[in-house]
């Protein structure tokens, strides 16, 4: 293997970033579909660029296909940047103060009537039955699909 190819294997650090193609294919037919279009122009008041997911269609392509390192990269680069994208809002938020740790009574008992409720309910019941504590038959019974 030549010398270049192996330094650029150890620069895809984050290469499980890439989705599947089909994935990037998707998002950009969604997004240029007629559906899509009316619903971005109702949301923000005009048509959003759905660009970003054709290169990177056409990149995880030449990946995929060709291991083409530079395409890699660049989707790699655009998958961090849809990322931050996504948390922007999470980061800069200054109402609610993060935690470090729990909250010292995190674990104690729930109050007496959401017990009373919980061992009446179908979750309860399917629990002992993973335990073995009821047979099976007596909670089927409980499901039924309408």
């Amino acid at each position: 293997m030549p010398e270049n190819e192996k330094n650029n294997e150890t620069n895809l650090d984050r290469e499980w970033m890439i989705r599947d193609c089909d994935i990037y294919s998707d998002e950009y037919s969604d997004c240029t579909s007629i559906k899509a279009r009316f619903h971005q122009y109702f949301v923000f008041g005009t048509t959003l660029d759905c660009s970003q997911w054709k290169r990177d269609c056409d990149n995880c392509w030449k990946w995929v296909k060709n291991k083409d390192y530079k395409a890699a990269k660049e989707l790699i680069k655009s998958e961090c940047n849809r990322h931050l994208e996504r948390l922007r809002n999470h980061y800069a938020n200054d109402v609610w103060e993060k935690r470090s740790s729990p909250p010292e009574d995190w674990e104690k008992p729930l109050p007496e009537h959401m017990i009373q409720e919980y061992e009446h309910s179908f979750l309860h019941l399917k629990a002992k039955e993973m335990r073995g504590d009821i047979p099976s038959e007596s909670v089927s019974k409980y499901c039924s699909i309408m």
